[in-house]
């Protein structure tokens, strides 16, 4: 039995949040808040949420025990990318990309 959590639209790049989610993947879930909440990287505040929002979705459908949780499967997807535009000398404009991802956190029970 499985339990996840996504977060979409993140305001992100997938490729910072993916270096939070290397820390956490197959850990416990107790070891993984410890561990995000002592990552000074900004994506670990939105996994935490994301974290936290798996377990309570464990807990509540599918009646699985919090103290044998642990983080199965964790990804970043990049999501769509807002095009802005800069000015720039001699009127020339230079393009900025802000990305953004889909997180998502699948948590099972050990057995």
């Amino acid at each position: 039995m499985e339990a996840r959590a996504k977060a979409c639209y993140v305001r992100m790049s997938s490729t910072k949040v993916a270096v939070v989610l290397d820390l956490i993947r197959g850990k416990d879930v107790n070891e993984a808040f410890a561990i995000l909440k002592y990552t000074p990287k900004r994506g670990a505040d939105v996994i935490g949420k994301v974290l936290k929002s798996a377990v309570a979705n464990a807990e509540n459908n599918y009646d699985l025990d919090k103290n044998r949780l642990y983080v199965a499967e964790a990804y970043a997807n990049q999501g769509p990318t807002l095009k802005r535009f800069r000015p720039r000398a001699q009127g020339r404009a230079y393009r900025i990309l802000k990305r953004t991802s889909h997180i998502t956190l699948v948590v099972k029970e050990r057995a």
